[in-house]
């Protein structure tokens, strides 16, 4: 049976949310192991912004108990001892879903590691199920592999992904286009899929979608945008931005596109490698929005961002925190988190 069949939904990001799950970091998995403990502050500065607005919980491996029974004393911060290999928990974890009765479930998707990418991944795959037997909800186990962070939904029946992700030959060869569509359809019960063609340049993960566009309301998507035609991101964006005029959504209305400049180029001061920066990658809060900024040379582009979300959110705090902080490796705060919608009667 799937979810379709027993009225449960993927809601929205910016739905009420019960908490946040995130995963804590672990020094073995790192790109980069010499900056773990900076990267646990970049970490502990996520949580803690979160924790101001809605309770969270910590999956860390055993061995951080200890030390993150120290770190976190608020009361909003849960630690949650699973074992796992890696710590980007928006793509391993479980997607929930809702249904109008009020009742929670979760898709649990088969996880490899961005396409094989980094190895092992076996506890990773099974962080999913723990985290919904650990909340004691229905678990529906899916057949795709496929991560959090290539899709978004604006929780009436319409998801955003790309092609460079979910048609890659390195997630789930056997199956075509159309017969990825027909799974999200029906695990996440939505009516259409929109594909972009790809996410920014130098992502390892094969273009996710919550680097470079998101749903801001139904009928809404802020996309981020390059005008410098000789950076690799202005022909990606330009084309996603063409694309997306063309589009209706499942309600069958055209798509009110807002665009967001993306930060300017930073690289990697040791691999010299272009870093994938988005302002995209926020996280919605109950109440609130958690953005990354970066600083420096991009802190006009970051006042920019943060003016360009005020306007579209006005009911909601938007709260800046480092966005260097974990950059290094790979993600940023949309990718670390989970959210797990509130029971809402009548959804």
């Amino acid at each position: 049976m799937y979810p379709i069949n027993l009225g449960y939904r993927m809601p929205a990001e910016w739905s009420e949310h019960r908490r946040t799950f995130i995963s804590w970091p672990v020094q073995a998995s790192m790109c980069h192991p010499e900056d773990y403990e900076a990267v646990c502050r970049g970490y502990a500065e996520i949580i803690q912004a979160i924790a101001e607005f809605e309770p969270i919980t910590v999956i860390l491996n055993p061995g951080d108990s200890e030390k993150l029974s120290r770190l976190f004393s608020n009361g909003r911060i849960e630690l949650l001892k699973i074992e796992h290999n890696d710590a980007w928990l928006r793509d391993n974890g479980p997607t929930f879903l809702v249904r109008d009765s009020g009742d929670l479930a979760g898709v649990n998707w088969r996880f490899n590691a961005w396409g094989g990418k980094y190895k092992p991944w076996d506890l990773d795959d099974k962080v999913a199920g723990k985290v919904l037997k650990h909340v004691g909800v229905t678990k529906f186990d899916a057949p795709l592999v496929m991560e959090g962070g290539s899709l978004h939904v604006d929780g009436e029946g319409t998801l955003l992904t790309t092609e460079e992700c979910l048609l890659n030959r390195n997630r789930n060869p056997e199956l075509t286009r159309e017969q990825i569509e027909t799974e999200l359809k029906r695990f996440l019960n939505v009516q259409k899929v929109i594909w972009l063609k790809k996410g920014l340049a130098g992502d390892e993960t094969d273009g996710h979608v919550d680097n470079i566009a998101c749903f801001a309301a139904p009928g809404k998507i802020l996309l981020q945008i390059c005008d410098d035609p000789t950076d690799e991101n202005f022909e990606i964006t330009k084309l996603n931005l063409a694309l997306l005029k063309q589009e209706t959504d499942a309600q069958g209305r055209s798509l009110e596109i807002i665009p967001i400049k993306q930060p300017p180029k930073l690289y990697d001061p040791v691999t010299k490698e272009r870093l994938t920066l988005s302002y995209l990658n926020f996280y919605f809060v109950n109440g609130g929005i958690i953005l990354p900024i970066f600083g420096g040379e991009a802190a006009e582009m970051d006042r920019s961002a943060v003016l360009v979300l005020n306007e579209i959110f006005p009911e909601r705090r938007i709260r800046t925190v480092n966005g260097r902080g974990i950059i290094r490796e790979g993600g940023n705060v949309h990718c670390t988190t989970q959210q797990m919608p509130a029971e809402i009667k009548g959804f």
